[in-house]
Formats: C-alpha cells, sequence, structure tokens
C-alpha cells in the first residue's frame, strides 16, 4: 500500500502504489499513474539463478489515458524501452555494489 511520486526530467509527475508485495515468492507490482497520460501496471519476479545471481522478470502494462498517453505509447519505441531496462539494470547493479544511486538515464517510462 506504500504510495509515492517521482518527477522526471521535464516536469512530468508520476505517481506510483505498491499493490503487491510478496517476500516469499520474490514478487513486487505496483500500479503507476501519470496523471492525464497513462497508466501502468509493472510486475517484478525475482527468481535464483542459482550461480549466486538472482533474475528478475519484469513486465509492464501500458494503458492511454488520452490522446496523449496514445502519442507516448505509439512514439515509445522498443530501442527506447530496451535502453530504459539496461539503465535500470546497470543502476540496480551499481547500488548492490556500491549502496550508492547511479544517476542519469530514465527508468519512468
Amino acid at each position: 500500500g506504500c504510495v509515492f511520486t517521482t518527477l522526471e526530467t521535464g516536469g512530468e509527475e508520476t505517481i506510483w502504489m505498491i499493490t503487491r508485495r510478496d517476500v516469499e515468492e520474490g514478487i513486487i507490482e505496483f500500479a503507476r499513474i501519470t496523471p492525464k497520460n497513462r497508466a501502468v501496471r509493472l510486475a517484478l519476479a525475482v527468481q535464483d539463478a542459482g550461480d549466486g545471481t538472482s533474475r528478475v522478470d519484469i513486465t509492464y502494462t501500458y494503458t492511454a489515458l488520452s490522446e496523449e498517453g496514445n502519442r507516448f505509447i505509439e512514439e515509445f519505441a522498443e530501442e527506447a524501452f530496451q535502453s530504459s531496462m539496461r539503465f535500470w539494470q546497470d543502476s540496480m547493479n551499481h547500488y548492490l555494489k556500491t549502496g550508492k544511486k547511479l544517476t542519469g538515464g530514465s527508468s519512468n517510462r
């Protein structure tokens, strides 16, 4: 039930809510609303990879809330999505190694 907001470069505010958290299953799910633009369901499942590392499966489901949201979804190409996921992976690995936030990139797409 945790609720928080983020602010992207350009001033776009997004409201987040944790909708499911199951430590035993390694699952966390979020609902994310960017007012007058889009709603996103984000689901993460963490599994032991068996070699001292973890595997994380991430699922995004986008829903447009306006014509602007439709344009966002249409223009959010696979390449931009993969770039966002690479930054997310790099930032998580950086934090786990150093305990410090990696800056730059965008993780709120």
